[in-house]
């Protein structure tokens, strides 16, 4: 689905990321689509009032793809992810220690996004060089880091799709190696859901969100002949049966999916995940519309209602936690407004006012 001039976005990209084009005038978007109007409201209020916006840190980059997501959808730029992706030079954070650390890969999302609108070789650079080391260590035997399922979305997004661009056999081997791993020690095939890590009893909607996200962002790059597609098809679809059947009345997920009584209310982050998720599913044809589509609706009815106030500040977003945790009307971060923004993305397609 695009807006009226979104081809203009296409064309003079790298102007409209990084200072001045506005390929669409916000009030046309919005007039047209209130999806739309609610990307806008939360991107704009998040580059203007948030915090710590500066690092390369998981939490910027999953902002980051998000945003590039809300030019994508409405072609109106807040000019905020080129001059963040050149003041990091294009890096990823890393620590000798910790070589492959997936959170630290997490901003190479952001940095593959931003090279579909601004091809250049540098935007790039240090994200295929970790990749290659990466699949070199795979190769060795180290697959045992993804240990908790947040890497699922950290990491595995830039694999599949440096493995696909390059034509890697390797890349995309290693990645399954890895994905294997850490199936093994966090997913419940019974349950259709993932623990946070292996010593949580704890199925946590973010961490579930995290999960289902990276399937989807994975399966969106994977050719239709690619021998890992009916894995991870099989995995994605087992949980967004689960997640169908485990969203509350007022279109929200639990923080804790299988505890409500546990940190109960409405938590934002996870929710758009998995909003993000199913949508994405009912948009690729994966999923069922009769079935799906109003659990999607209803999630967005929530977020852009509840979690989202009037003046684009998006809340009901649990702080940086490794699983289920209390949440207020007022906690918001990088990382669940990113994660509104994907969801919106689907959520526009599946609307006929925004076509």
């Amino acid at each position: 689905m695009r807006f009226p001039g979104i081809r203009r976005v296409t064309l003079f990209a790298a102007a409209a990321l990084g200072a001045s084009l506005l390929a669409v005038p916000h009030a046309v978007a919005a007039e047209q689509c209130s999806v739309a109007k609610s990307m806008i409201a939360a991107g704009d209020y998040w580059v203007t009032h948030g915090t710590d916006l500066a690092t390369n840190s998981w939490q910027n980059g999953t902002f980051h793809v998000g945003n590039l997501a809300l030019v994508r959808t409405t072609g109106v730029s807040n000019h905020k992810t080129l001059p963040w992706a050149q003041d990091n030079k294009y890096l990823l954070q890393s620590d000798p220690a910790r070589p492959f650390f997936p959170d630290f890969q997490a901003a190479g999302e952001a940095y593959l996004d931003l090279y579909s609108f601004h091809p250049d070789a540098p935007v790039i650079a240090d994200v295929r060089k970790r990749v290659a080391d990466e699949v070199a260590s795979v190769e060795r035997g180290d697959t045992g880091y993804w240990d908790y399922v947040d890497a699922l979305n950290m990491a595995m997004p830039s694999l599949a799709r440096i493995g696909v661009m390059d034509g890697s056999e390797p890349t995309l081997a290693a990645m399954r190696k890895l994905f294997r791993s850490a199936e093994k020690k966090l997913y419940d095939d019974a349950l259709g859901l993932w623990r946070r890590d292996a010593g949580s009893d704890a199925y946590w909607s973010r961490g579930n969100g995290w999960a289902l996200a990276a399937l989807a962002k994975v399966l969106q790059v994977l050719p239709s002949g690619d021998p890992r597609r009916p894995e991870l098809l099989r995995v994605f679809t087992k949980m967004a049966n689960t997640l169908w059947f485990l969203q509350r009345r007022d279109g929200f997920w639990n923080t804790d999916l299988l505890r409500p009584w546990n940190h109960g209310g409405p938590e934002s982050s996870g929710t758009a995940l998995i909003t993000y998720g199913l949508a994405w599913g009912v948009n690729a044809g994966i999923l069922d519309q009769g079935k799906y589509r109003r659990t999607v609706d209803k999630a967005w009815e929530a977020l852009s209602t509840k979690a989202l106030r009037a003046d684009g500040f998006f809340g009901y977003v649990q702080p940086v936690a490794s699983g289920p945790g209390p949440v207020r009307a007022g906690d918001t971060g990088a990382h669940g407004v990113g994660a509104f923004l994907i969801a919106g993305q689907q959520v526009a397609r599946l609307t006929p006012a925004c076509s």
